[in-house]
């Protein structure tokens, strides 16, 4: 019914375009998502590369490493959608002015996402993340806010940047 009803004002009205800013406008972007997706990729790797024991794999443990690998590829598809929001969202002249090599970080992320989705690479992983790590870097930048590096608190136990809150 309700179908019908916006298929006869589309007919009647013909609208051509649609525009807005941008899905919902909230104005809440955080590059933690990707960093934390990044560091599951890399975590999901080295789950991967611990079930090679040089044995040959029980039932159960194919089907974990077929768990795995789904979810490390889920991951770094995730990685790029994170990253691509927030460039395509948040990023605007202003942005790009104080960040002028946005669209290289951007572009270098989408590749490098998809290099660790077609390998079991734990340093393609890790580049990933250090890439990341940089677009977050230049995100806080924007914001006028101070980050910091550490050593996230658990596994995989690599180097995430942080911004300085408070």
């Amino acid at each position: 019914m309700l179908h019908k009803i916006l298929s006869a004002m589309d007919n009647k009205l013909a609208f051509t375009t649609a525009k807005a800013h941008c899905d919902i406008p909230c104005k809440i972007y955080d590059p933690a998502t990707a960093q934390i997706t990044a560091l599951t990729v890399i975590r999901m790797v080295d789950l991967i590369t611990e079930l090679d024991t040089g044995e040959p794999l029980t039932l159960a443990q194919q089907a974990q490493l077929a768990r795995l690998v789904s979810e490390k590829e889920k991951h770094a598809l995730q990685v790029k959608e994170e990253v691509r929001v927030i460039w395509g969202d948040y990023f605007k002249a202003p942005q790009f002015e104080q960040i002028p090599d946005a669209h290289d970080q951007v572009h270098g992320i989408m590749l490098q996402a998809s290099k660790v989705k077609q390998n079991i690479d734990r340093e393609a992983a890790v580049d990933l993340l250090n890439r990341v790590n940089t677009f977050a870097a230049a995100f806080w930048k924007t914001k006028g806010v101070e980050t910091f590096t550490a050593t996230c608190p658990y596994p995989p136990a690599e180097q995430v940047t942080y911004p300085k809150l408070g």
